[in-house]
């Protein structure tokens, strides 16, 4: 059976595998009796990786069939500083799995903008996991975040952008009612705060993730990214979701209070 190597985002982990990214993907979120429901979000690790920080050979001892034969789910390597030990090179495509099971693969592309919006919120997805309003663009934010100079940053980042309609442009008259964030006034509060502030070019608007992320509500897809590259992972449009990848995007689309 061939054996695969993921790199889970949440929560932050190195895990072998003899599943295919699909079936890993609907295993991780569901379970093997579809007890438990909860998203997976995943890099396919590339299988000629090689690593010092990491004991691969765990892979070979642990990541075995079953004595009735059934392939090894999962086999954790590592659980802590995971993503920082990786370098971007090594990474394949990334997997989105839903509450529900449903997996969808995502390439990675090159990022090119040419974007006029004044403010973003960016949700943080590893190896931290604030939600951030920002008035940088996103190549801007993540060589921000893992700058070595600023007096807090991370080797590598995960995020992605979230939709906030008119509120990019003007925070405190713009239309919210569609918006389902959990505390809106408070995300109005902080675009405001640095939308006038040429000194302060994010504001934190929930420290933690406390729950999924509304893959309905991304705008544009998924960055990782260092102080020298960043990889975009485009999420394709409602329109191509909707016509290609129905299941996924319909269980997607089961949103709630972000």
């Amino acid at each position: 059976m061939e054996k695969y190597l993921y790199l889970s985002l949440i929560p932050e982990s190195l895990i072998a595998s003899m599943l295919s990214p699909e079936e890993f993907g609907n295993y991780y979120a569901v379970g093997t009796k579809y007890r438990t429901s909860g998203q997976a979000i995943f890099f396919e690790v590339n299988q000629d990786f090689e690593s010092d920080y990491f004991d691969l050979s765990i892979i070979e001892n642990k990541c075995v069939p079953h004595k009735n034969g059934n392939p090894k789910k999962s086999a954790y390597l590592s659980v802590y500083r995971v993503l920082e030990n990786i370098p971007l090179s090594a990474l394949g495509k990334l997997y989105l799995a839903t509450g529900h099971g449903k997996v969808i693969g995502i390439e990675p592309q090159t990022y090119n903008s040419d974007e006029k919006s004044e403010l973003h919120l960016y949700q943080d997805i590893c190896p931290v996991t604030p939600r951030v309003a920002s008035k940088l663009a996103p190549s801007d934010f993540c060589k921000f975040v893992t700058n070595p100079q600023n007096p807090i940053s991370v080797k590598n980042i995960v995020f992605t952008e979230l939709s906030i309609g008119d509120l990019a442009e003007d925070p405190m008259s713009a239309n919210i009612q569609n918006l389902p964030y959990a505390n809106v006034i408070h995300l109005q509060d902080c675009l405001s705060a640095i939308k006038g502030n040429d000194n302060k070019p994010n504001k934190i608007v929930i420290r933690i993730l406390r729950q999924g992320i509304s893959y309905r509500m991304i705008k544009n897809g998924f960055f990782v990214g260092n102080n020298d590259e960043m990889i975009y992972y485009p999420l394709p449009s409602h329109e191509e979701l909707n016509s290609n990848h129905y299941e996924w995007w319909r269980s997607a689309q089961e949103g709630f209070n972000i």
